[in-house]
Parts: structure tokens; C-alpha cells; sequence
């Protein structure tokens, strides 16, 4: 069962979230708190979600600020970014920061929750507008970049994240075990200098590897 946060400063969008993520039977939600700090405070006293939805611009810490830290205290902690901002500048440094998705407030209920199982299977959950201006950022920057050194496994396991399969499906692809499999995935944000899936993804995508 998915395990999910929420940190999100409005009560009423708070609340509901939590209280629709809780009715449903693959997840719970045992916490939602309105600034990072809170958040903070919570995971180093309770077990840690799986998943952390969170907002950018909180009361004191701002998310990016706040997912850096929470990044690299507890880096198995998957962070989907729930906010208005969809300019392109707070989009990357979303994910330069670490996020593994991008949402955006609009985003229905039901199609947060979808979000949430692709990421929890391997996934990068972002709104269509999102993805548009990620692909069509990297195609214009890309085109001339130098090609990464990644083996040819290692690409393999780019293209499984590519296809959105999980790192189990993954795994059971090239006959590896997950643990190889993110053994791998680790190696591959050093060679590409990238912190989530949504990098190595869209880094892809734009025909860098």
C-alpha cells in the first residue's frame, strides 16, 4: 500500500486531498501539513511515506528549497510537485532538484491518485502541459548535445523507464533483480548528472543517450 504525504499550505485542498487518498483501498495518507518544516519534523519522528505531494511556494521553506533537503535525508522518498507555476524555470528546477513528477492543481482527484500508482511502478507523472514544454524545452537545446557513455544495459534500463514499466517489470525484462536494476538506475544519475526518472527520461526523449 502507498504510503502518501501532502504538504500543501490551502486547508481546504489539503483536507480533501487527504481525505479522498484515505478512502481509497492501495493507499493512506497519515499526514498533511501546511509548510516543510512540519513535514520535517514529522519524518524524522514517524515512519516515512512513500510519496510526498508538494506545493512550491509554502510559508517559510519553499518547496524546491524544501525537497533538496528532504532529498538528501531521506532519498527513497518520491516527490510529485502539485502546484500553479507551470513556467518553464520552476518546472527544471523542480526536477534538478530532484522531483519525480509535476502536477498541476488542476489536476482532478481521480488523475492524482493514477499519478501517484505510475510513480510508485517506476513512472514520471506529469500533467500533458508539463510534458509538452519538457519535450519541446530539450528537442530546441538538445540538438547538438554530446551522447552519454552508458552501457548498453544501462540503456536498456533507460528504455524500460521510457515505456513506464516499473523496476520490477524491469527486472523480469532483462532477467536482473530489482536490486541490479537499481543498481543501475544509481550509476545512471552519475554518468547523466541527474537527481529523478523525469531527467533520465527526458534526457532521452531529446536523444542524448
Amino acid at each position: 500500500m502507498a504510503q502518501v504525504g501532502i504538504i500543501e499550505d490551502n486547508k481546504k485542498i489539503r483536507q480533501l486531498m487527504q481525505r479522498y487518498l484515505n478512502m481509497q483501498k492501495d493507499m493512506s495518507c497519515p499526514v498533511a501539513t501546511e509548510c516543510v518544516e512540519d513535514m520535517l519534523d514529522y519524518l524524522s519522528t514517524y515512519p516515512n511515506p512513500n510519496v510526498l505531494l508538494m506545493d512550491i511556494q509554502l510559508p517559510g521553506m519553499s518547496g524546491i528549497e524544501g525537497m533538496k533537503i528532504i532529498q538528501q535525508k531521506y532519498p527513497d522518498i518520491e516527490i510529485i510537485m502539485l502546484t500553479v507555476y507551470h513556467d518553464s524555470h520552476k518546472i527544471f528546477e523542480s526536477l534538478k532538484a530532484g522531483a519525480s513528477g509535476y502536477l498541476l492543481k488542476h489536476t482532478s482527484l481521480p488523475e492524482i491518485k493514477d499519478a501517484i500508482e505510475l510513480l510508485m511502478q517506476g513512472g514520471a507523472p506529469m500533467s500533458p502541459q508539463i510534458a509538452r514544454k519538457v519535450i519541446t524545452h530539450f528537442n530546441y537545446r538538445g540538438q547538438k548535445k554530446q551522447k552519454s557513455n552508458l552501457t548498453n544495459r544501462e540503456q536498456d534500463i533507460v528504455n524500460g523507464l521510457v515505456d513506464g514499466l516499473s523496476y520490477k517489470l524491469i527486472a523480469d525484462r532483462l532477467n536482473i533483480s530489482i536490486d541490479t536494476v537499481r543498481a543501475h538506475i544509481r550509476n545512471i544519475y552519475k554518468k547523466l548528472h541527474v537527481n529523478s526518472k523525469a531527467e533520465v527520461i527526458a534526457k532521452s526523449l531529446r536523444g542524448e543517450l
